[in-house]
């Protein structure tokens, strides 16, 4: 039976291999230190955090994520270490939230390999703290324990390290910060919440994986979606219990490794697809026959409109996605470790290692974990046949904005008069089923401008390439994404600026230029770079004084307030050192007044600047013009492949949208 502790309570730990899982309805860091008996760290080699994310018995996540699975093994810590301390900290300089206070009380969870929960504290009363002390593991007289601690620290994660006797912590925290900045960079953002903050509810993930979870605040109006250090959409593949919730999220669900029980088939109600009632209910599924899964309907997430609806489905199948894997590789993990365990405290004892004991008893322990890791795979695939058929479903009911280029939907788009909730930018797949695409969505107006990385180092795939090739392919995608942002967008309302310094693009630009629907020739040359960055920065200046002077009518009649994006090809050739200031500027300022940032380049040439374009790149979504895994969810944090969105080979599509887009505006007189 679960232990439900509260702050300072203990409970007996019934055996030394564990997991303990956090959910924080938010991305938060996980960490732990080891203590000797009175409590003190001994050095940085006894702490554990995404930086250096293993010790001997120990191991936790190596980004900030929404959930987490730290594996401990107590018989394996180093000789002197009787405490283990579970630290939560929220990451700083990358616009979340900065006190605890204000995100739901996070749920701690200790439960053995198999999934079965052993006791489980609920972080409440936090307020000011960003950084808390979450639960530890303790040794009394041979015996272990876990304690509920939720000691909060205003002073953040520094002022945790220092209490727990570590050498100057606040250059620890600085490092253990920089390793979590560098892996938001490389994640997909979930959408924002929806729902009260602090609003939690418990639910069921599998038959022994319990833990709350946060659903999302009332509607509001559409906010851009887009992805943290590594990038990329993006529910669990499991039934869901719990209150609606619009968001997917990392760190994954382990359910219990005994068999095809801890998955359960996807109910697609979805009730956690959801955030708020709308005026109308959505589509429902037509009665299942007894015993057989519910048939998927495209908009069975609850929502204002069929896009939302859609929208939510989505993140909902790539949040299934992500925990139905990670059910599957924990309960495989568990498999192996179950067997090494067996053979380790069988062939301990002499006398099995001669003769056919030996044998036998390996045998038999990969009998067992062939048999745990089929039933495993058997949940897997279910789960993936019913996501499948509810992708089926889904993709041919999308509207253009969420659609592939192949699909037929564009052949009869008409420009919009208000914008989409969100833009497709590519398509996600994890290695057990390839074939299974999730649609990679970011909520517009653009939250971050987007890096379409051109450099040969950037993947597997691009190092077999050739190096103008790759350029070219990676300027393709970049004005792809460009026609897709001027078609879903009412004319005039969103424009697009080109800086071409050596006019190298020239042939994939062409599209753009041919169709007459840039702000103006793409800028070549020093001076060209300079005239577009000074009026881009001049526009983001007085609309940001405006703004906070709450004086719109006293901007320029002639200012241009709709969405700005500008393509950058080929940086840094053709910036001198102000305009690289003043291309920071656009990227860190520019996407809350309208204007969004779209650069090609290869980070590895820009190297020559150091370390000052660093913030640059990680306040950017990394996409690639060829498949990449590259990205990582937000829930568990799985290395996605992402797959550029591709126009069927001998379709004009591009040019048939351009050309909508052209004809929009003369009609509009734009």
């Amino acid at each position: 039976m679960t232990a439900e502790l509260v702050r300072g309570q203990n409970h007996t730990l019934p055996q030394t291999r564990l997991e303990i899982r956090v959910s924080a309805g938010t991305p938060v860091v996980a960490g732990a230190t080891l203590g000797d008996e009175r409590g003190t760290v001994r050095g940085i080699e006894w702490i554990a955090h995404p930086g250096s994310p293993q010790l001997p018995g120990l191991e936790v996540s190596q980004q900030a994520a929404a959930d987490h699975r730290l594996a401990v093994d107590l018989e394996a810590l180093p000789p002197g270490a009787h405490r283990v301390t579970v630290l939560l900290a929220l990451p700083v300089g990358v616009g979340g939230p900065v006190r605890f206070g204000a995100v739901p009380a996070p749920f701690v969870a200790v439960t053995g390999l198999e999934g079965t929960e052993i006791a489980s504290f609920t972080l409440t009363d936090l307020d000011a703290e960003s950084a808390v002390s979450a639960l530890e593991l303790y040794r009394r007289q041979d015996i272990w324990k876990v304690r509920a601690v939720g000691q909060g620290y205003a002073g953040g994660l520094a002022a945790m390290l220092a209490d727990q006797g570590v050498r100057d912590p606040a250059a620890l925290a600085g490092t253990i910060q920089e390793a979590v900045t560098r892996g938001l960079a490389r994640s997909v953002a979930p959408p924002p919440p929806r729902t009260p903050e602090g609003d939690r509810v418990r639910h069921a993930t599998g038959s022994a994986d319990h833990r709350p979870t946060a659903p999302p605040p009332a509607p509001e109006p559409p906010e851009p979606l887009s992805d943290p250090a590594a990038t990329g959409p993006a529910h669990t593949a499991q039934p869901h219990t719990a209150q609606p919730h619009t968001a997917p999220g990392p760190a994954a669900a382990a359910p219990s490794a005994a068999g095809p029980s801890a998955g359960g088939p996807i109910n697609y109600a979805h009730p956690r697809r959801q955030h708020a009632a709308p005026p109308s209910p959505p589509p429902t599924a037509p009665p299942a026959q007894p015993g057989q899964p519910a048939q998927p309907v495209a908009g069975d997430a609850t929502g204002w409109s069929m896009d939302e609806r859609l929208y939510n489905q989505i993140w909902g199948m790539f949040e299934d996605l992500a925990r139905a894997v990670a059910a599957y590789r924990s309960a495989v993990d568990f498999a192996e470790s179950r067997m090494d365990q067996e053979l380790d405290r069988t062939l301990s004892d002499p006398r099995n290692r001669i003769g056919g004991a030996g044998d036998r008893a390996r045998e038999e322990a990969r009998a067992k974990r062939d048999e745990l890791a089929s039933r495993a795979r058997e949940a897997l695939d279910r789960d993936l046949a019913q996501l499948a058929a509810e992708a089926a479903v889904v993709e041919p009911a999308l509207p253009a904005a969420y659609a592939g280029w192949g699909n037929p939907v564009w052949h009869a788009h008409r420009i919009p008069m208000e914008i989409p909730m969100a833009l497709r930018i590519g398509d996600l797949h994890l290695p057990e089923r390839t074939d299974l695409r999730i649609p990679l969505l970011v909520r517009l107006p653009l939250e971050r401008g987007i890096w379409v990385d051109s450099g040969r180092a950037a993947s597997e795939a691009a190092t077999l390439m050739d190096t103008d090739r790759l350029r070219r392919l990676a300027m393709e995608t970049a004005v792809a994404h460009a026609a897709r942002l001027l078609a879903v967008y009412p004319p005039g309302e969103f424009a697009v600026h080109v800086i071409d310094p050596a006019g190298s693009a020239a042939g994939p630009l062409a599209p753009l230029v041919e169709a007459g629907v840039l702000a103006g020739p793409p800028a070549a040359g020093p001076g060209g770079v300079a005239s577009v960055l000074a009026h881009l920065t001049q526009r983001v200046d007085l609309v940001q004084m405006a703004v906070r002077a709450r004086a719109a009518d006293s901007l320029p009649p002639d200012l241009d307030t709709g969405e700005q994006l500008l393509v950058v090809n080929d940086f840094p050739h053709g910036f001198d050192d102000r305009a690289v200031t003043q291309l920071r500027y656009l990227a860190d300022e520019g996407p809350a007044v309208g204007v969004h940032l779209l650069m090609v380049a290869d980070r590895e040439e820009a190297s020559a600047y150091g370390p000052i374009l660093d913030p640059l790149w990680r306040s950017l979504l990394r996409i690639t013009p060829v498949a990449d895994s590259h990205l990582a969810d937000p829930w568990v944090g799985h290395a996605w492949t992402y797959e550029p969105p591709a126009i069927p080979p001998g379709s004009r599509v591009l040019e048939q949208v351009l050309a909508a887009v052209a004809e929009a505006r003369r009609a509009a007189g734009r």
